[in-house]
């Protein structure tokens, strides 16, 4: 059976075909007719169909496809490109958020130390994750994991996914945004190499808390805002009805951002998206994260830094002009 919530409302063409391919293979069990052909036109018909629509979505259709439920999270792609992975929990100072995972490594071999976000699959799963909405204690056991990094001299990966920090009430208690500020200051002079990922949703401050890095990359349909479309719509229009219009004015893709010169390269995806499928989405993360790791894995501690700052400052730099009269 078809399994339609796997398809987002702009793919119902495609989910058109796969629904009679499905029932193709399904009567072909049980005919004497052979179907196969017919299947194999279908298919190519498919993956036709979704190379056209891909190769054209909405920064609105974008924002859906980084939002998928089916999509890869961090310790999806901790399974697929690392060996050797043991967790590390707890801030030492109040509790253990889940919504923030990490642990020791190995990448081809190497030592390393990753820190991602994480959400959840299933309803039980996303509310033990908090739905991806990391409160001051799970960027503190990021930060925790960060200076353990440095200790070993060990290079840290960081994968980004999330709608934004936690802003309950119980999170401003606790200082949430010293938290992250924090974790802005610590991560900008760490002495060891730092290449980030926005595999998802890049969300505000609770992306930036563990993004601050020497090499940021980033997936093909993933987004990184200051702000998700929808509340950019409440404030700007009163209402979320002009969240598409937001999200083209918040320049939230990867093509934008790496126009713009926020993000050092793209990652591409499997035709249809990351959702798709898994293994061939973090077999080019694999191998982007090879390489960036490469360019920046033997320079020194001190030159990484400098760089890392020019890097910082860079942002937002514009030129004047001044006007003939």
């Amino acid at each position: 059976m078809l399994d339609k919530s796997v398809y987002l409302d702009f793919e119902a063409p495609i989910a058109d075909i796969e629904a009679k391919i499905e029932l193709l293979r399904f009567s072909d069990d049980e005919s004497a007719v052979d179907l196969s052909e017919e299947i194999d036109r279908l298919a190519v018909k498919s993956y036709a169909l979704t190379q056209s629509i891909y190769s054209k979505l909405t920064p609105g259709q974008i924002v859906k496809v980084a939002r998928h439920a089916k999509r890869p999270y961090t310790l999806d792609y901790v399974n697929h490109i690392f060996t050797d992975f043991h967790e590390l929990r707890g801030d030492r100072m109040f509790a253990d958020d889940q919504s923030i995972v990490g642990g020791l490594a190995r990448l081809s071999g190497k030592p390393c130390m990753i820190v991602g976000h994480q959400k959840g699959r299933d309803t039980k799963e996303r509310a033990i994750r908090n739905f991806g909405y990391p409160r001051p204690e799970g960027y503190r056991k990021a930060l925790r994991l960060m200076k353990l990094a440095e200790k070993f001299g060990i290079p840290l990966f960081t994968f980004i996914d999330t709608p934004g920090a936690w802003p309950g009430i119980d999170a401003e208690e606790r200082n949430q945004s010293q938290a992250i500020g924090r974790n802005l200051f610590e991560m900008s002079s760490l002495r060891i190499p730092i290449i980030s990922t926005v595999i998802g949703e890049g969300g505000s401050g609770g992306a930036l808390a563990i993004g601050v890095c020497d090499i940021s990359l980033m997936l093909q349909y993933a987004t990184y805002s200051v702000i998700s479309p929808e509340a950019c719509s409440s404030i700007l229009w009163r209402n979320a009805e002009h969240a598409n219009d937001a999200a083209e004015a918040l320049a939230l893709t990867a093509h934008r951002l790496k126009a713009l010169k926020l993000i050092d390269k793209i990652v591409p995806e499997p035709v249809g998206g990351a959702h798709r499928d898994h293994k061939g989405a973090a077999a080019a993360l694999k191998k982007s994260l090879t390489e960036s790791l490469r360019q920046i894995d033997d320079m020194p501690a001190d030159k990484l830094l400098e760089r890392r700052h020019e890097r910082l400052l860079s942002y937002g730099a514009f030129k004047e002009l001044s006007l003939e009269t």
